[in-house]
């Protein structure tokens, strides 16, 4: 019977891992000792996924052409079958293949692919999971959410004109691994992605295949488009792991300012914890960028939240929120959330010293246009219903290095927050 990726991967990670505050966390590449050849038995069923791409593809009008130079070992088969187009063009677009005919993958071997196609490179980095209980453990295994803008391929190679990046940090074959490799490590519950544009051929058929239910949301004008050579339109992904969650109900939403549609999307889903048969909401979402849009982005949030109001039934359910907000903690947008009926709460503000200021930065890059560090990510969480039982620490300056984000070392200029969230025993009010 298949387990789930933590049952399978927690002895790995613990021998990798040793000495973090609380739990394991994610394991390093050796530089002196290269892993060996990764198992023959993974990398050939990981060609029967395609089968699982092959069904988006048959709507789709254009080649996909994935960015960089080739494809590595792990996902050739994949590459080859799989054609996209835009959304807008093809509403088929948004359905996923289904992959319950294909064989489960174990996650130590899938990560251990991941490493063999990585050990040129330098370790990853290494950061501590910070215990956050103010309480005893609560009688059912805490909820891990994780959040990542991961960089669009198109976006990275064709419009974000990173200045001191190695063009080599972008090679597609290898960045995916990893994204792989970081969501490998942290082993979460929930996964809400941004900036995903190779949905249908990497992340769809693979974590499918290790427990994951997943959907997709495109961009209707996606910037990828713009970018020649592109795998698609880029949007955002939620996956939930089915041994844990049932799907009650799933909504994806086009964001509205001043009543226009916009770019910009969120998906919301209703989910069941098998455990405890409590329901919440998670939702996921991707705001508009760049200085001058702050009315925007505030119109934008603003929908979002009348939609979650909707659809939480005026709060009587849980909330998590999970999001590239493209918003600094002074704008507007962020003040919507944090004065929200939702009565909801920025996670991230635990790690601070008075619990009270975000986090110095989620993002840190230098542009040919100059450097770039702000705080734009966040997980929100319904503070009454819910408590934040651990949080992903951040890394350091000394880190990320002189050169910032991405980098040989990490694979997107976003920063993945992760947070260990149960439900509170009597929560009292408002949810």
């Amino acid at each position: 019977m298949y387990q789930s990726p933590r049952r399978l991967c927690s002895a790995l990670l613990h021998r990798d891992a040793p000495g973090l505050r609380r739990r394991p966390g994610p394991g390093l590449r050796s530089q002196s000792s290269p892993p060996a050849a990764a198992p023959r038995r993974a990398s050939l069923r990981l060609s029967a996924a395609a089968s699982a791409a092959s069904g988006a593809a048959r709507w789709c009008s254009r080649p996909a052409c994935s960015m960089g130079n080739g494809t590595s070992r792990l996902y050739s088969a994949l590459a080859k079958t799989l054609n996209s187009s835009a959304a807008s063009q093809h509403p088929e677009y948004l359905v996923s293949p289904d992959p319950g005919h294909l064989e489960p993958i174990d996650p130590k071997e899938l990560l251990e692919e991941c490493r063999a196609v990585l050990h040129t490179r330098p370790p990853r980095f290494q950061r501590d999971f910070v215990d956050l209980r103010t309480d005893c453990p609560g009688s059912h295994p805490p909820i891990r959410v994780m959040q990542w803008n991961i960089l669009a391929q198109a976006l990275g190679e064709g419009k974000d004109n990173f200045a001191q990046c190695p063009v080599e940090a972008l090679k597609w074959e290898e960045r995916k691994c990893l994204i792989l490799e970081e969501i490998l490590a942290y082993q979460p519950d929930i996964l809400c992605l941004q900036e995903v544009d190779h949905y249908f051929d990497t992340f769809q058929p693979l974590l499918s295949r290790l427990g994951y239910q997943g959907t997709f949301f495109p961009k209707p004008w996606s910037p990828c488009l713009d970018v020649e050579r592109n795998n698609g339109p880029d949007g955002c992904a939620l996956f939930f792991l089915q041994n844990r969650f049932k799907l009650v109900h799933s909504a994806n939403i086009r964001l509205t300012a001043m009543t226009l549609k916009t770019n910009q999307v969120a998906i919301a889903q209703t989910m069941e914890c098998k455990e405890s048969g409590r329901q919440f909401c998670i939702a996921v979402t991707h705001l508009k960028a760049r200085t001058g849009w702050e009315q925007f982005r505030s119109a934008q949030g603003c929908d979002l939240l009348q939609n979650l109001q909707s659809i939480t039934q005026g709060a009587k359910l849980p909330l998590i929120v999970c999001g590239d907000f493209n918003a600094e903690p002074t704008e507007e947008v962020y003040k919507r959330f944090a004065s929200s009926s939702l009565n909801l709460d920025s996670a991230y503000k635990l790690l601070s010293a008075d619990g009270q200021s975000e986090p110095p930065y989620t993002t840190w890059k230098i542009r040919t246009s100059g450097e770039c560090r702000h705080t734009l990510d966040y997980i929100w969480y319904s503070k009454h219903a819910l408590s934040v039982r651990s949080a992903l620490d951040l890394l350091t300056e000394e880190q990320i290095g002189p050169n910032r984000l991405p980098s040989l070392n990490y694979p997107s200029d976003h920063l993945s927050l992760v947070c260990d969230f149960s439900f509170n025993e009597e929560p009292d009010g408002l949810l």
